[in-house]
C-alpha cells in the first residue's frame, strides 16, 4: 500500500511540475513577437489601426507585434489563418463587423465566425457611417433623397464596398419602404470615387474613407447614421434629427484570438490593446475621424457582439439578400 501511495505521489509530483512552464510562460506572456493579422490591404482604415495599437503594444510588452496584411477572398485569407493558428496568443486577428456579417452573407465559411475564436479587445467604439451624395446631386438632405426613392421606384442607385456599406443602405431602404438598386464594388473608395461622378446616387460610408473626398469638395455628406454628431462634418444632421431616427447603424472593429487561447493570456492581450487607448499615438488616430475611445472586459465585447449580429442578421435576412 505504501508503494502504491508513493507511486501516486510521484505522479501527481510529474504532474505538477510538467504544467509549471506552462503556468509559468502564460504568465509572462509575451516572451516573443506577436502576429497580428488583417483581412484588410494596407492603407484601409483596419490597417492603419492596427499599425499604431502594434507599435504601442511593442513598446509597452518588449516584444515586437508585426503586422501581417493577408487581403483577399473576402477577408477568408486572414481569417483562416488566425483560426488554424496555435492558440497561444502568439497569433491573433484584428478584424471587422464583415467578420460577422460573413455568416449571413455567404453559404459555407471555411471556418466559423463564433465558434472558432475568442474575444480578446476593443480600442475605439463603432463608428458612425456618412450618408453621403456627389457634390452635384441634386440631394441636398435626407427628406430630398428619401422622397425621390419613393416616388422613382428602382430608379436611384446605392455603392457599397463592404458589408457595413451595404447593410447601412439596406436598413435604409426597410425604413423608408424603398427600392433602390445595389452596385457593388470592390472597396467604399472606388464606390465613392462613382458617386462622385455622378454615376451612383449614394454611398453609406465609413467615415476615413469619405472624408479627404468631401475635404476635397467631390461629395455632399447629407446624413450621420446615429446620434453621434461629427466635428469636423458641421452642420450635417444625425439620422435622428434628419428625421429617421431608427438609421442607427456604425462600422466596428475586434480582436480575436484562435479559440481555446489560456484565459490568463487573453486577459494579458486584452490589457495589451485596452492600454493603448492612453497613449498619445492612438488618441490621435482615433480623433481624426472624430472617434471615441473604448475600453471593454471580453464579457462585455462578448454581449455586444452578440446584440450585433442579431441586429446585422435580421436586416440582411429581411432585406433578402442570397448568400454567396
Amino acid at each position: 500500500m505504501v508503494k502504491n501511495m508513493l507511486g501516486a505521489m510521484i505522479a501527481i509530483a510529474a504532474a505538477l511540475c510538467a504544467a509549471t512552464p506552462s503556468i509559468a510562460s502564460e504568465t509572462k506572456f509575451p516572451e516573443r513577437p506577436i502576429t497580428l493579422l488583417i483581412p484588410f490591404p494596407v492603407g484601409s482604415g483596419t490597417d492603419s489601426t492596427a499599425r499604431v495599437v502594434a507599435q504601442e503594444i511593442s513598446q509597452a510588452s518588449g516584444q515586437s507585434m508585426i503586422v501581417d496584411n493577408k487581403p483577399g477572398a473576402n477577408g477568408f485569407i486572414a481569417t483562416r489563418m488566425a483560426a488554424t493558428a496555435p492558440a497561444d496568443g502568439y497569433t491573433v486577428l484584428m478584424t471587422s463587423n464583415t467578420h460577422y456579417a460573413n455568416k449571413f452573407l455567404f453559404k459555407s465559411l471555411p471556418y466559423d465566425p463564433i465558434g472558432d475564436f475568442d474575444t480578446v479587445a476593443v480600442v475605439r467604439e463603432p463608428a458612425p457611417l456618412v450618408l453621403v451624395v456627389g457634390a452635384s446631386s441634386p440631394y441636398k438632405t435626407l427628406d430630398d433623397l428619401t422622397r425621390a426613392a419613393r416616388e422613382k421606384p428602382g430608379a436611384l442607385t446605392y455603392a457599397s464596398g463592404n458589408s457595413s456599406s451595404r447593410v447601412g443602405a439596406e436598413l435604409y431602404k426597410q425604413l423608408i419602404d424603398a427600392d433602390i438598386l445595389y452596385v457593388p464594388y470592390k472597396g467604399n473608395a472606388e464606390g465613392l470615387n462613382e458617386v462622385a461622378a455622378g454615376r451612383v446616387d449614394m454611398i453609406f460610408s465609413d467615415v476615413g474613407a469619405m472624408r479627404p473626398m468631401y475635404e476635397a469638395g467631390k461629395v455632399r455628406p447629407i446624413a450621420i447614421t446615429g446620434t453621434q454628431k461629427l466635428a469636423f462634418l458641421k452642420g450635417v444632421p444625425t439620422s435622428a434629427e434628419a428625421g429617421l431616427p431608427e438609421l442607427q447603424i456604425g462600422s466596428w472593429g475586434v480582436v480575436l484570438a484562435p479559440k481555446g487561447t489560456p484565459e490568463p493570456v487573453l486577459e494579458k492581450l486584452n490589457q495589451l490593446f485596452s492600454n493603448t487607448i492612453d497613449t498619445e499615438s492612438v488618441q490621435r488616430l482615433i480623433a481624426a475621424t472624430d472617434g471615441v475611445p473604448a475600453r471593454m472586459t471580453r464579457a462585455e465585447i462578448d454581449a455586444f457582439v452578440n446584440a450585433e449580429m442579431e441586429k446585422w442578421g435580421t436586416i440582411i435576412q429581411k432585406a433578402g439578400i442570397p448568400p454567396q
